[in-house]
């Protein structure tokens, strides 16, 4: 299985909305319902982090708190320091034993991850967050600054927010004119699983001027028919490249307009880790997006 298709797995839970009590000081209890509608209390700042979720490292890092972590998943691999980081496998497969003897005081982990119970009858402290638009992203940074104790959590995880929203537009307005408006097909894990418009992928699709022919009706990453595809006929077509080699293969894909105009973005592993994953490092993953659309269309 491709990574595409690994990280893809972490996706696919829909997740109820959470909200923050407010606080009035860092030094306050920070209470929170997570995204398994738990209400979890925070009595004091953790200073030994686990994240089991590579997006959710990104954001304890982005919020300037890197040197808590002491554990994550085998996916994660930014920012660099967490690369030294023991790796404790993924949400099937999480190594409990390794996990418990870096005597976390927090762990931050999917909503489908399988070690909550376990780690909660140990006694340690569990936050489910999986976010799948950019609203979950906004949120889940505001729960993630409260529950870190940061001075001003909720000033700094705006300001990460707008950061993060300045640098959308900026790679927006890069997009080339000929783009605007086009159909795109986002293949976002084998088995025809497709980013709709509803998710954050989409989202950033239709912040570039492109049209996604998964319309939000059909969920945020649903599993499409290879008929589907072809009658939507998509002018751009994004995928990884591991799985551009099999479109050949594809009954009737032949006739759709970006594999016969040759408009086809295939992203690497690496590049794929980056535009799969719902984090801080979402303007990355539109630069990428918007330097194959000038390559398609050079002005």
């Amino acid at each position: 299985m491709g990574i595409w298709a690994s990280m893809f797995a972490v996706m696919l839970t829909f997740m109820p909305s959470a909200q923050a009590s407010s606080v009035s000081q860092a030094s306050s209890p920070f209470s929170l319902t997570d995204d398994r509608g738990r209400r979890v209390v925070i009595d004091k700042a953790p200073q030994r982090i686990v994240t089991l979720l590579p997006s959710l490292g990104e954001i304890v890092c982005e919020l300037q708190a890197c040197e808590r972590l002491v554990g994550v998943d085998r996916y994660s691999n930014w920012p660099e320091r967490v690369k030294s980081l023991p790796q404790l496998g993924g949400i099937d497969d999480t190594q409990l034993e390794s996990l418990v003897k870096l005597k976390p005081d927090l762990v931050l982990l999917a909503r489908s991850s399988r070690v909550t119970q376990r780690l909660e009858s140990m006694g340690i402290t569990v936050v489910a967050l999986e976010p799948q638009n950019q609203e979950d992203m906004r949120r889940v940074i505001q729960l993630i600054a409260g529950a870190l104790h940061l001075p001003q959590p909720q000033e700094r995880a705006q300001a990460l927010w707008q950061s993060i929203q300045q640098k959308l537009d900026i790679a927006a307005s890069r997009v080339p004119a000929k783009a605007k408006g086009m159909r795109i097909y986002f293949e976002a894990g084998s088995g025809y699983f497709a980013a709709g418009e509803a998710s954050y992928i989409g989202e950033t699709l239709k912040r570039l001027g492109l049209v996604n022919v998964v319309t939000p009706s059909m969920g945020a990453f649903p599993q499409v028919n290879p008929e589907f595809v072809v009658k939507a006929n998509p002018q751009i077509i994004f995928m990884g490249e591991r799985t551009v080699t099999d479109l050949n293969n594809r009954p009737g894909w032949q006739r759709i307009e970006a594999i016969s105009q040759q408009r086809i973005c295939a992203f690497t592993p690496a590049q794929s880790d980056i535009i799969v994953r719902s984090g801080p490092r979402m303007p990355e993953a539109a630069d990428l997006m918007v330097a194959c659309l000038k390559r398609m269309f050079p002005q």
